[in-house]
């Protein structure tokens, strides 16, 4: 007798199986549009949150050298139209979240008049200070600010750093050619302390008093008489006086990088050699 063979029912999983549609494979970015994503990716981020800035001038010794590469926060002061790649309008040219800077803070900001270059200074004065220098110390609203001279600040001679001046110029035991610089400890009241270089008598030190006008700040750089600032006239390439908080891209808040100008790109090795690596990391 044969047997019928049996057919085992189908079951309800198997059924659902054939009645969902299949879903198309999910289609890749092109290399061009993933380009295109990583770029807008970058431009925010850079815009609203952190971005590099180079040092390419002396005018911030002793505490930033030319050739560090430092961290610049966007969000502490608010955004504007400047805060944005090639000053695209879509920000006012006012600031949003706006907030005022304290005095002490080192900021970026674009340079006037023609606010196309970004430069770096200390801020010294805010809206109602009054501002003056008299035989290089600073004065804040008619009292001045503790200026108290410390151990002279050392720089080795590398293609970054060169020497003020040959009065300047100083050889170690060991043959290493340096700057030595007269540096002072500066405290503003409130307690923020950073060290400034100070060369001798010089025409920015002394200056007529200057009140500090609602919206703006007053800058200097540290190297009080190597700095283009708020008490240099445009005339002179200096700020021509306190500068709009609206100018200001952003706050200093961490080194990212250092390198003293040696390195060579044929020359893997100096990569390395040219590295300031006990820079890298320190904050503001």
């Amino acid at each position: 007798m044969t047997e019928t063979p049996t057919v085992a029912p189908a079951s309800p999983t198997d059924a659902a199986s054939a009645d969902t549609p299949v879903k198309p494979a999910k289609k890749e970015d092109s290399f061009p549009v993933f380009l295109l994503k990583l770029a807008l990716f970058v431009a925010i981020f850079r815009s609203f949150f952190l971005a590099p800035f180079y040092i390419p001038s002396e005018s911030m010794l002793p505490r930033l050298l030319v050739g560090d590469y430092l961290l610049l926060a966007k969000w502490p002061y608010g955004y504007s139209r400047k805060s944005l790649p090639f000053g695209v309008p879509l920000l006012p040219e006012s600031r949003i979240f706006a907030a005022q800077p304290k005095r002490g803070d080192v900021v970026v900001f674009k340079a006037p008049p023609e606010a196309e270059e970004d430069w770096i200074k200390r801020v010294i004065g805010l809206p109602g200070d009054t501002i003056q220098m008299k035989n290089g110390v600073v004065w804040l609203n008619g009292q001045a600010i503790p200026k108290v001279r410390v151990a002279d600040f050392q720089v080795p001679v590398t293609p970054n750093t060169a020497c003020y001046s040959a009065e300047f110029e100083a050889k170690l035991a060991d043959g290493t050619d340096v700057c030595r610089y007269p540096q002072y400890r500066e405290t503003l009241p409130g307690g923020r302390s950073y060290t400034v270089l100070d060369f001798g008598q010089r025409d920015n030190d002394n200056t007529d008093p200057v009140m500090v006008p609602e919206g703006k700040v007053f800058l200097m750089g540290d190297n009080r008489d190597n700095s283009a600032d708020s008490r240099v006239p445009f005339d002179r390439n200096g700020l021509g006086g306190p500068v709009p908080q609206d100018n200001i891209l952003g706050r200093a808040t961490v080194m990212m990088f250092s390198t003293d100008g040696g390195a060579e790109w044929i020359k893997p090795w100096t990569w390395f050699s040219a590295a300031r690596f006990d820079r890298i990391g320190s904050g503001f």
